[in-house]
C-alpha cells in the first residue's frame, strides 16, 4: 500500500475539507496531484500530500500492466498530466490525460505499434450508467479511468489544468 494507511490519510483529508486554511468559505479545496492507484482500483486527490477525496474506479479491460500500444486495452502507468477539460464527452465529460510521455512512445515504437491516445478520466458511458456507484466492479474501459457522473463533477472542480497525474500497478 502506498500510504502509512489510507483510513487515517482520509482523515486527514477530511480535516483538509473542512475548515482549511487553504480553502476560505465556499471555496474548494483544490488537488495539487492526482494518484491512481490501478492495483487499488483507486483514484486519490491529493493536497500537500495529503488525501483529500478518494474514489473507485474502473480501468481498461486489461488492467494488469501498462498500455503498450493502441487497442491493448490497459490503461497506462507513469506521471502525466491534466492536458485538457471536455465538457461534452460521451462519458458525460472528460478529462485527458497527458499520454503518451516518452517512455510510452519508446516502447511503442520499438514494438511497431501505434502508441494511441485519448487516454481520459471520465464520467459514466451512458450504457455502463445504470450501473451507478458500482461501475467500478467491472473493468470496462478501453484504457481510461472511470468514476460516476457525480464523481467527475467533484474532481472537475479540484483539478487545473497541467495538475500531475501518477498512474501506478
Amino acid at each position: 500500500m502506498w500510504a502509512t494507511s489510507v483510513a487515517a490519510a482520509m482523515l486527514a483529508g477530511a480535516a483538509l475539507l473542512h475548515g482549511s486554511p487553504s480553502a476560505g468559505a465556499g471555496e474548494v479545496l483544490k488537488a495539487d496531484k492526482i494518484v491512481v492507484v490501478k492495483s487499488e482500483r483507486r483514484l486519490y486527490l491529493l493536497h500537500g500530500g495529503e488525501i483529500i477525496k478518494s474514489y473507485r474506479v474502473a480501468l481498461g479491460r486489461q488492467p494488469k500492466g501498462t498500455k503498450i500500444y493502441e487497442g491493448d486495452g490497459r490503461t497506462p502507468e507513469g506521471v502525466y498530466r491534466v492536458a485538457a477539460f471536455n465538457p461534452d464527452s460521451r462519458f458525460y465529460r472528460s478529462i485527458r490525460v497527458s499520454y503518451p510521455n516518452e517512455a510510452d512512445l519508446t516502447r511503442a515504437r520499438a514494438l511497431g505499434q501505434s502508441v494511441g491516445g485519448n487516454i481520459m478520466i471520465h464520467g459514466l458511458a451512458p450504457e455502463r450508467r445504470q450501473f451507478g456507484s458500482d461501475h467500478w466492479l467491472y473493468n470496462w474501459t478501453s484504457g481510461c479511468i472511470a468514476v460516476t457522473d457525480k464523481e467527475i463533477d467533484e474532481i472537475w472542480q479540484r483539478v487545473e489544468l497541467g495538475t500531475p497525474i501518477e498512474i501506478r500497478p
